[in-house]
């Protein structure tokens, strides 16, 4: 194996402050591959598991990171996607926040031509998340109207590109006229500032949704269910809003032959192949013509002693807890020095 046999890595505990330790390299199974990590990203959810409201499922890293870029240091003895060498992004159970991370080999892409390693690192937790539940539980087809909620996020400027490339007609709400302009910016047809406006008048006039991607949920289902054509599917992602409804009506999944479903993609038993279904499919591809324009919420080089504490500790938490996400899709940190220069 290409590695040393301990790497840094960051150190999380409960009640205590982030630090810099050493651990033991982990070495690769059959069908997994070593990535020598370049680029990682923070998110949301890594904010939640230091403050101890997110716990890794069972089996997964306590090092935090669910998304890295570099390079295939070592691979499993059954892999056949991934050589050494090989630059990749891929999305973690974890251990992201190392020199080196372990992921499944179905869970990579290859990293699209013209992307830096810092730009690929913010790709996976959003690509990932948005395929899984926009074109598979979602089956959003081409020509069909997608709804996204909190579309200036990380989720929801990644849907936006993927749903226009998909060639479905995009909507988008956010929470100011900043945020509605960069949805329009990245391929929504109308941008809805959900403070000013309300959504589901809009929709209705626009002829109602096929399929919605919603992380809000509380008062929004009931106004999801309204607007959604014969046929159609919400998922639900997140519950900003809250995960109980006082009243809601039924009746319109009867009458409507509506699907109301949900997933969490980290806790996914099949999570190893999302990868494998993102390049049969051509997850790639509608990155590539969307080209893959990602918004920046401040990327900072953070080179040597994994500076990932202060990234840590300088990215806000979203202004209103019931808002949609923040308007910062992904921020980055090099891993460790060395490495070539990111442009």
């Amino acid at each position: 194996m290409n590695a040393p046999k301990t790497m840094r890595a960051v150190i999380h505990a409960l009640g205590e402050p982030l630090r810099v330790g050493e651990l033991a390299t982990p070495v690769p199974g059959q069908h997994e591959i070593l990535i020598k990590v370049a680029a990682a990203g923070v998110n949301r959810p890594d904010l939640m598991q230091r403050a101890g409201l997110y716990p890794p499922p069972p089996g997964a890293p306590a090092t935090m990171g669910l998304e890295a870029a570099g390079t295939v240091a070592a691979a499993g003895s059954a892999v056949t996607r991934w050589r050494e060498g090989d630059e990749v992004t891929a999305l973690l159970g974890g251990g992201g926040y190392a020199e080196y991370a372990l992921v499944d080999e179905g869970s990579a892409l290859r990293i699209p031509k013209g992307l830096s390693m810092e730009e690929a690192a913010g790709l996976p937790e959003t690509v990932f998340t948005v395929w899984a539940n926009v074109f598979e539980s979602g089956a959003l087809k081409p020509g069909e109207t997608f709804l996204v909620h909190g579309g200036a996020s990380g989720i929801g400027t990644t849907a936006i590109q993927m749903a226009k490339a998909h060639g479905a007609r995009v909507f988008a709400t956010a929470g100011d006229g900043e945020k509605v302009a960069l949805c329009e910016r990245l391929g929504a047809e109308r941008g809805i500032n959900y403070k000013t406006e309300d959504f589901e008048s809009v929709l209705r006039g626009a002829g109602g949704v096929d399929v919605i991607l919603d992380m809000v949920a509380g008062p929004y289902t009931q106004k999801n269910l309204d607007i959604l054509n014969d046929g159609g599917r919400c998922v639900l992602i997140a519950f900003l809003q809250g995960p109980t409804v006082p009243q809601l009506n039924l009746m319109r999944i009867l009458l409507k032959r509506l699907t109301l479903t949900g997933s969490t993609l980290r806790s996914r038993p099949d999570r190893g192949g999302q990868g494998e279904a993102g390049d049969r499919q051509g997850v790639r591809a509608r990155r590539r013509r969307s080209r893959a324009r990602t918004h920046d919420g401040g990327r900072e080089r953070r080179e040597d002693h994994f500076e990932a504490l202060e990234a840590l500790r300088k990215k806000p938490e979203s202004d209103n807890a019931g808002n949609p996400p923040l308007p910062r899709p992904s921020r980055f940190l090099l891993a460790r020095s060395g490495h070539r220069p990111v442009s």
